[in-house]
């Protein structure tokens, strides 16, 4: 999950409540994908979350975890917009935020670096990649991708979702 606008928010608003009202919305995006999803890092704007294989059964149980996750959002955000005890720019303008999830499946690799784990492997640069794509930012969205709907065993068409396709060097 990343917060679509971090930077903007972030460079364009006060310290004092920026970067706290950011930490708010993730902790609130954490409470609702975790468990059944593990936290792996966080790193300012985003929550690396893992499930592995069959941690969220049924495995189309995982989209109730992100709609989950997207509700708190959202609600915490609207309730931080709708909070009229400070008028400063982080405050007035957090109705401006986005989350952006991404839902892929495959194989990944568990190693520790200086001491901290890590996760490592194709698929998991491919999920870092997909951040960062062409998609609108006008409202929240999930990307999922094929490998992911195949494990949930979902139709995207059923569901009415739309195809959307990207490109990175070497994927």
């Amino acid at each position: 999950a990343d917060i679509s606008g971090f930077t903007a928010f972030v460079t364009e608003t006060e310290l004092e409540h920026g970067p706290p009202i950011i930490a708010e919305l993730l902790e609130e995006v954490v409470r609702c994908i975790s468990p059944p999803l593990d936290i792996r890092g966080g790193e300012g704007d985003a929550v690396f979350a893992l499930g592995p294989h069959g941690t969220v059964l049924p495995p189309a149980t995982l989209l109730d975890v992100l709609h989950a996750g997207f509700v708190g959002f959202r609600e915490k955000r609207e309730a931080l917009a709708a909070d009229e005890s400070c008028s400063c720019n982080a405050c007035r303008s957090v109705g401006r935020l986005r989350l952006k999830a991404i839902g892929h499946y495959g194989p990944f690799l568990e190693h520790t670096v200086g001491g901290h784990a890590q996760t490592g492997g194709r698929d998991v640069i491919l999920a870092h990649r997909l951040l960062k794509n062409a998609v609108a930012q006008t409202t929240d969205y999930a990307l999922l991708t094929r490998p992911a709907l195949h494990y949930m065993e979902v139709d995207p068409g059923r569901l009415g979702l739309l195809p959307h396709t990207e490109r990175y060097e070497y994927f």
